[in-house]
């Protein structure tokens, strides 16, 4: 019974480890999957705005709605400007659907904002929406299979097959040498004599032929390999999460590690996303905050104006005598703080003495954002304000005021001079922000003007590096990763931030062609396009079509592409990308609902870590396919030789088995927690074509099979004579040594190109404890469980020689990464470096 209630074991074992490692993944999917639920929503409680969690959100509170918000829960319009909502989840019509108090005030549960801000008061959380099934949406396929576990599972098959051929090949050769008389019995006579054998002896032979050809298929189906998927994408998932990226989509972890191309925003992500005005223009002439005093009366009232009512930020204050709250973008904050703790301008005074008849909100295409107002003391005139990109506000503009408050005609050399304060700025990689308004009459009051509009002032902001980025960018081009920066600044802070962040240096800013602006990319045609992407590095003033437009055409041209975006606008070209990185704080629902992978801490850096992983998960597994593949084709050739030649079959159904156990289950968990290393980022991409086993793979694998076979070969003909000893204790001698082969294999597979194999060896302890728990195990088997294992006890020098003999497969495997394989030249990593 032991054969048979090994088997029952050995295959109890392998179902427990695979259910256990799989419903501890489902459970971290689970949390996973709440934790991208986990909305923030900004509300406003006891006159105090306060991120809360989706799920705190109760009835009754009013939540600020902005471009890029899912509405969290259902509830009415209260206050708001230009608020278009998405409705297409739940009607199935793309048009966007305009909300105000008057003819549309309802708000629905997991719809999303388009356009314009405003206030919502909520009436429903939860299940109780109208659309409470709209969050399932969110909710993904917990069992999506990954590319590379397609293609594993293919490779299993492909493998289960030729293991299933050589099984039934020696099943036939049993069965025809034991019915031929071939088989000798233990007493050295035939097992088979005709009618004379017994019916029960015949039985029990033919089910030992049985049994051995059924461990040669077990042996050789590596139901190993998807578990190893599995572990190794649990592992780096949970090792992720602490390093900043959680991962949306399980896929995204391998795909990562094939990228070639990262585009990436600038702001926020490269930047620190800290804005501060360190400069002043008012009209043509720099001002001091010291110098506030000397502007006049109705220019700094028009500031005031075009500060605190054309914005999207808020101010709080609790008492009159307390320190500001400011909330809203980091640019909005900036220009807040300065109007009023540098300047001293009364925006709460600006908020009662004007009433608000239209607002057109910040747009990626049109790069600034306008209100049109009347004041209380003049009803018949309307002014209109507009803040947004400096040159573009210019261009708008015909006159100026000077600090006494005089408008004055703009000419063409006025003109040209504050076009070089512009550039001048921004070379000093801050972002201009213009200031224009325009008196006007009663009629026209949905529309503001765009021309003939008046110059008051532009404000620079310096948003600084983030610390670490340079070093991130580095080594990204060092991985043969080329980055792309891609902004909506001007040239010229896009080009000195850039510099700054080391994605352009000298010899890229050589050839103008590195930077350019979105208008002039988009214009290209498509052959134009194809021929220069590759020397592209920056691309400024750029709108979400062509951010979609140069992943599209990246990808055209065989690159794996990752993206990362913050915006509404940025889903689609989040989702045409091979990886989208959305990023979790200054992202928006929509963005990252989109992407693959969201980066938490919006850094740049860990991106950087992102990629890092991804090769890492890719590595572990190739790792693990070659340690898997020896192991496969040693037992089969020896098993199939040994059948074919002897007619007995040296390795038990219970020995293989347990070799079976430590190379699928406990070599999956040693392999598939090797933490990423450096030597990860100086490989080139992978890329999309890069077949799974690779030739450096094949030549480690062929080289340990082919020692293991012969070594094993040796010991099965001419063991006996060379040690002495019984048929038991050779067959246990060829059982150890194969074990003990894979053991000091594991090593080798830790690094395929390496010659160092115990580099980083010991951050690995759960690596080192199985190793430990293997040959315990090991010893245990051959020492004290001779009849279930079918061993018998071995001396000290027998250890020593099965030692001896599997530590020979380290000086082979150091001996053989001297042969040179020839990898195959990329071009794309030339383009990259």
């Amino acid at each position: 019974w032991y054969d048979g209630g090994s088997i029952i074991v050995a295959v109890v074992l392998v179902v427990v480890v695979s259910a256990v490692s799989n419903y501890r993944q489902s459970k971290q999917f689970e949390e996973l999957s709440h934790e991208t639920n986990d909305i923030r929503v900004q509300v406003v409680r006891n006159g105090r705005y306060q991120p809360v969690s989706i799920f705190e959100l109760v009835v009754g509170d009013i939540v600020s709605l902005k471009t890029g918000d899912q509405i969290p829960a259902d509830g009415l319009f209260v206050e708001g400007h230009s608020l278009k909502v998405d409705e297409s989840s739940m009607t199935g019509e793309s048009d966007h659907v305009e909300v105000n108090e008057k003819k549309n005030p309802f708000l629905l549960s997991g719809t999303k904002v388009t356009d314009g801000h405003g206030y919502m008061l909520v009436t429903a959380v939860g299940m109780n929406t109208a659309w409470g099934e709209m969050m399932s949406s969110i909710r993904r396929d917990l069992n999506e299979e990954t590319p590379l576990q397609v293609r594993l599972s293919k490779l299993t098959s492909y493998i289960g097959n030729i293991g299933l051929s050589v099984a039934v090949l020696v099943l036939l050769v049993l069965l025809i040498r034991y019915f031929t008389g071939h088989t000798k019995a233990e007493n050295g006579r035939s097992a088979f004599n005709g009618s004379r054998t017994k019916f029960d002896d015949v039985m029990n032979s033919v089910v030992g032929i049985i049994a051995a050809a059924v461990t040669i298929v077990v042996v050789a189906i590596p139901e190993g390999l998807p578990l190893a998927v599995t572990l190794t994408l649990a592992y780096s998932m949970k090792r992720m999460m602490r390093d900043h990226a959680m991962v949306r989509k399980l896929s995204a972890c391998e795909t990562m590690g094939s990228a070639t191309i990262i585009c990436t925003d600038k702001t926020g992500t490269l930047t620190l996303n800290e804005m501060k005005v360190t400069e002043f223009w008012l009209g043509k002439e720099p001002i001091d905050n010291s110098m506030s005093s000397e502007i006049a009366p109705n220019v700094l009232q028009l500031l005031s104006e075009g500060v605190g009512l054309n914005t999207t930020g808020t101010v709080y204050k609790p008492e009159p005598t307390s320190v500001p709250e400011i909330y809203g973008s980091p640019t909005e904050k900036a220009i807040l703080s300065w109007a009023l703790n540098d300047m001293g301008l009364n925006i709460d005074e600006s908020k009662q003495s004007c009433e608000i008849i239209h607002v057109e909100a910040f747009n990626s295409e049109k790069k600034r954002s306008g209100v049109l107002i009347r004041r209380s003391n003049n009803k018949r005139v309307l002014a209109t304000h507009w803040k947004g990109a400096a040159e573009m506000l210019l261009a708008m503009c015909s006159c100026y005021y000077d600090k006494k408050g005089v408008s004055k005609f703009m000419n063409q050399d006025e003109r040209a001079h504050i076009g070089m304060v512009i550039e001048s700025m921004a070379a000093k990689s801050l972002r201009c922000i213009a200031f224009a308004t325009l008196d006007g009459n009663e009629e026209n009051h949905t529309k503001l003007e765009e021309t003939g509009l008046t110059w008051l002032g532009l404000v620079g902001l310096k948003d600084p590096c983030r610390p670490g980025v340079k070093q991130a960018v580095e080594s990204c081009k060092k991985a043969g990763v080329s980055i792309k920066m891609i902004t909506g600044d001007n040239m010229h802070t896009a080009r000195a931030i850039a510099f700054e962040c080391g994605i352009l240096n000298s010899e890229s800013s050589l050839h103008n062609e590195a930077v350019v602006e979105g208008v002039q990319f988009r214009n290209y045609s498509e052959e134009e396009r194809r021929q220069k992407i590759e020397t592209i590095r920056v691309m400024a003033r750029s709108s979400p079509f062509d951010k979609l437009l140069m992943v599209q055409c990246l990808k055209q041209k065989g690159h794996v592409v990752a993206v990362t975006g913050d915006g509404t606008n940025d889903a689609p070209a989040l989702k045409e990308a091979d990886i989208g990185l959305s990023m979790g704080i200054q992202g928006t629902e929509v963005a990252k609902e989109s992407s693959d992978i969201v980066i938490l801490d919006d850094n740049f850096t860990s991106v950087a870590t992102v990629l890092r992983w991804g090769r890492c998960v890719y590595n572990n597994i190739q790792k693990f396919i070659q340690f898997q593949l020896t192991v496969n084709v040693a037992a089969l050739v020896i098993n199939f030789i040994a059948a074919v030649s002897s007619g007995d079959v040296p390795l038990t159904a219970v020995q293989l088995l347990w070799v079976n156990l430590i190379m699928d289950t406990l070599g999956a968990l040693a392999l598939a927690t090797e933490q990423p290393t450096n030597d990860l980022m100086d490989k080139q991409p992978v890329g999309r074509t890069e077949p799974l086993i690779t030739k450096v793979m094949w030549r480690n694998l062929i080289a340990q099979a082919l020692y293991q076979v012969a070594i094993l070969l040796i010991l099965q003909f001419k063991g006996k004579s060379i040690f002495g000893v019984s048929e038991e204790v050779k067959d246990t001698l060829i059982f150890n040594t194969f074990v003990l082969c894979q053991i000091f294999n594991e090593f080798n597979a830790r690094n395929m190109d390496k010659k160092n194999i115990f580099k980083g060896i010991h951050k690995n302890r759960l690596f080192l404890a199985i190793i430990g728990i293997t040959l315990v195990l090991q010893a245990i088997m051959v020492e004290f469980l001779q009849r279930f294992a079918n061993t018998e006890r071995l001396s000290w020098e027998q250890w020593g020689a099965c030692i001896g003999i599997a530590a020979l497969t380290w000086p082979i495997g150091w001996i053989v990464k001297c042969i040179p394989v020839d990898k195959k030249v990329q071009t794309r990593s030339s383009a990259a470096s």
